[in-house]
């Protein structure tokens, strides 16, 4: 929470968004629950349970601008009007805008992300709505799974129609890289990657996904997954300050820049440096289902 104000900007426990519900403030809930398998998987969810009042994002008609998929309001998407390379190329800022707008969301209000997923897939909304110069948005600590717990109240089904609005971009809150940029910087103590994969993918002994298995040389490996204790929820702020410097050993924390398979997964991890107090860093949004789409770049295993 910034202490200047009543707005949440990383994290927000069941409980302060429960008072947030019954003060009035102004705020928009978001279920962003998916499934890489089943991608309608998610909808089917949030049709069954969800927080009230919260509004669908999904992972790959909302928050993504896949070529050939619906965008903002049912338009075709072309890869010109995405910010990113990958699998999961970001829209561009002003169609995100747009679909942002479509929800009822506008500049004056608090955002909070959920899903059923340890945070993999709200992230990705949390750090767009800072993207897009959107200060005031928080991950529910604990997903659905603590509001259900703490013996909240779920609705079911669509809800309400929200009234259009006007949401207006501010100045990027978050830093995006290139390929371009993540390639002229291999090996520069100015870079330092984390690829949040798991394990036998970072080595490139598996690759389910990609056609080419490995990653990007000199990355440094922490799966997403182990930002979250067993409750659940992040780990505290100096736990996950400690395990971050251990991994980085040496290296500054202001250098990383944050990459996956599809620039989903590795905000967990950028999130999880933003609650240890750590320096801002960066995203690479194409990760590396776009690094490895050209086979010029090189790519290291083991």
């Amino acid at each position: 929470m910034n202490s200047a104000s009543s707005f949440f900007e990383t994290l927000i426990s069941v409980e302060q968004l429960a008072r947030l519900q019954a003060g009035g403030q102004p705020l928009m809930v978001f279920d962003c629950s998916f499934d890489l398998a089943q991608p309608q998987a998610g909808r089917e969810q949030y049709l069954q349970a969800h927080i009230p009042g919260a509004v669908f994002a999904d992972l790959e008609q909302n928050l993504s601008a896949k070529h050939g998929a619906p965008g903002a309001h049912g338009t075709v998407l072309s890869s010109s009007q995405a910010a990113s390379g990958g699998r999961h190329p970001l829209p561009s800022r002003e169609h995100f805008a747009a679909w942002l707008s479509s929800t009822g969301f506008d500049n004056g209000m608090q955002a909070v992300v959920y899903d059923r997923n340890g945070a993999n897939y709200c992230a990705r909304l949390w750090w767009m709505l800072q993207w897009a110069g959107h200060a005031h948005v928080a991950v529910l600590d604990g997903g659905l799974q603590a509001w259900q717990a703490a013996g909240q109240p779920l609705a079911q089904g669509e809800e309400s129609t929200h009234f259009a609005s006007n949401f207006e971009l501010g100045q990027p809150l978050q830093q995006l890289v290139s390929a371009a940029q993540v390639l002229e910087d291999l090996g520069r103590p100015a870079q330092t990657v984390i690829d949040a994969r798991a394990p036998a993918r970072y080595r490139g002994e598996v690759e389910p996904l990609d056609p080419v298995a490995g990653h990007i040389p000199g990355a440094l490996n922490r799966p997403f997954s182990e930002n979250i204790a067993l409750d659940g929820r992040f780990k505290p702020a100096a736990l996950l300050r400690a395990e971050f410097e251990q991994l980085l050993a040496e290296r500054a924390p202001a250098s990383v820049v944050h990459q996956c398979g599809s620039g989903v997964s590795a905000l967990p991890n950028l999130l999880a440096m933003r609650i240890a107090g750590l320096p801002a860093t960066r995203l690479f949004a194409g990760s590396w289902s776009e690094w490895c789409s050209d086979p010029k770049r090189p790519v290291e295993r083991g």
